[in-house]
């Protein structure tokens, strides 16, 4: 590995004496926090701007020794083709760093490399350095391509399971999502679209939906605002779950998630939505399809049952819709 403190100190002597100090402040160099134009203006009385250009004519006059140091820029570009030509910037950085030096050199050495470009922090991805222009429109395609995958299957998928569809090898991949705002991984590992709340949830009601979806059962508004934490109420945990469609209540105080297949609405008006859907039935098939529905006792459906203003007996004894 390279001495990347040390490669900093030759480039830097080659220029003026408050040049030097005004790249080495500007970019943080030998462990020291990056300095803001306007912090070094006040202290040289000169402009922001004035500090802008002393320290990109420093840059450029140190660019021009880059071609002492081929084996460094060599090493970087190698670096960056195993990841398919782009690296988040934090990524790339430690990658680089295995000496445990100065990052800020590093980053400052990148700024002075003619074959890397730094794209900005963004709306849809994270600072990174590409090599070439089309290293980014190729993750952009791969990532939209995940985008769709997630979409369609609507469900959270490990690393292993996007690489098999995906055109490109493993590593390429994980720099293309790695970079990306829009499919985010969550602390298990598994990754799904930024506004799902597997992976951002917010509020009681998503942290609820997660804790449903990892019990895989139906839950008690107590157990649920057990799991919240010890700061959660029980009552708002209950009155949540009541206003979101997401939730069914399928006994006293019990949710159950609509994705499961239960259907909302008192016992009468499951009743009702089973003889829809499946035609005249009699009682005791009626009673296993609410059991698997709500969690009522046998009488509670029988007395249903006998409400004519929405169920009639059918001269076989069976029951149907009114």
């Amino acid at each position: 590995m390279f001495e990347y403190n040390k490669i900093c100190e030759e480039l830097l002597a080659l220029l003026p004496g408050r040049t030097k100090k005004i790249v080495s402040r500007r970019f943080g160099l030998f462990n020291k926090e990056r300095e803001t134009l306007e912090f070094i203006g006040k202290e040289y009385n000169i402009t922001r701007e004035r500090v802008r250009q002393i320290g990109k004519d420093g840059v450029r006059q140190i660019k021009k020794k880059v071609g002492d140091y081929k084996e460094v820029f060599s090493f970087f570009d190698k670096e960056i083709d195993k990841f398919g030509g782009l690296k988040k910037e934090d990524s790339f950085v430690n990658i680089l760093n295995k000496n445990n030096e100065c990052e800020n050199c590093i980053v400052f050495l990148l700024n002075i490399s003619n074959s890397l470009s730094r794209i900005s922090e963004n709306e849809n991805y994270y600072s990174l350095w590409i090599k070439e222009k089309d290293s980014l429109k190729k993750a952009q395609k791969e990532i939209e391509k995940v985008v769709k995958r997630l979409k369609k299957e609507n469900k959270l998928l490990s690393f292993s399971e996007l690489l098999e569809k995906a055109d490109v090898p493993e590593d390429f991949l994980y720099s293309y999502l790695e970079i990306s705002k829009r499919v985010v991984q969550n602390k298990e590992g598994l990754f799904g679209i930024n506004i799902w709340p597997e992976i951002n949830p917010k509020g009681i009601k998503d942290k609820a939906y997660l804790i449903f979806k990892k019990a895989g059962k139906p839950l008690h508004f107590r157990e649920v605002s057990s799991s919240l934490g010890k700061n959660a109420n029980p009552q708002t945990t209950h009155n949540e779950l009541i206003k979101d469609s997401r939730f069914v209540l399928v006994g006293r105080g019990v949710y159950a998630l609509r994705e499961w297949g239960y259907m909302p609405g008192e016992v009468k008006e499951v009743i009702r939505e089973i003889l829809k859907k499946e035609g005249a039935l009699d009682k005791k098939d009626i009673i296993i399809q609410v059991e698997r529905q709500r969690i009522v006792k046998k009488n509670t459906i029988i007395q249903n049952l006998s409400n004519k203003k929405y169920f009639i007996r059918t001269p076989d004894g069976k029951y149907t819709v009114a």
